[in-house]
């Protein structure tokens, strides 16, 4: 393991807010994320064509929804965008297994080919009940692309289209993945211990 790999990230000085726990060892650094995710994006374009709407899930998706929007520009993709907010979790790191509309999309996806995008797929209970809503409402397809899949941990028979990172059980933060919505901000994926 490199000296990179083996920073950790200390958490700020006491404020009224502290963000909680300690250390943060990183897993991907941003290079390797940005590498994957113009990857990805080649895969998508030539799978699905110039022609779709990307519905991101928030608040996790939202660093990586933005860097996939970026590279699939650049390989001739002009999506539309729209977002939507599902809650399992809370300030939790355990699902609570009910997924609960916090936000709806505004915009017909009726005949729309869709790439719902999230940051992490786990037991997939998120992404199976916003697949079946825009199937519901009319989606001609509806293909997943996910950072981060967790396959051990999976509850339904769902898989996702396109995975940025395959990873085992650990409590992940940064590039938009949050622990009681702190850490966001990092450009790199790490672990936390939550214990």
């Amino acid at each position: 393991m490199d000296d990179k790999r083996r920073q950790h990230i200390e958490p700020a000085s006491k404020r009224p807010h502290e963000r909680p726990l300690g250390a943060v060892e990183m897993m991907y650094s941003a290079a390797e994320i940005g590498a994957r995710v113009g990857a990805l994006a080649a895969d998508i374009a030539d799978a699905m064509g110039p022609d779709i709407m990307v519905v991101a899930v928030l608040k996790g998706g939202f660093v990586f929804t933005a860097d996939l929007l970026r590279a699939l520009h650049h390989h001739g993709v002009h999506p539309r965008i729209d977002f939507m907010t599902l809650s399992s979790y809370g300030t939790g790191t355990e699902s609570s297994g009910e997924v609960v509309i916090t936000r709806d999309i505004t915009d017909d996806v009726r005949g729309a080919k869709i790439l719902l995008i999230d940051d992490i797929l786990e037991s997939g209970r998120t992404l199976a009940f916003a697949r079946a809503l825009l199937q519901e409402r009319g989606a001609e397809m509806v293909r997943l692309c996910v950072l981060l899949d967790k396959p051990e941990k999976r509850k339904t028979d769902l898989n996702a289209d396109y995975v940025g990172f395959s990873i085992g059980d650990a409590f992940v933060v940064g590039y938009g993945l949050d622990y009681a919505h702190y850490y966001r901000e990092l450009p790199f994926i790490g672990t936390i211990s939550t214990d």
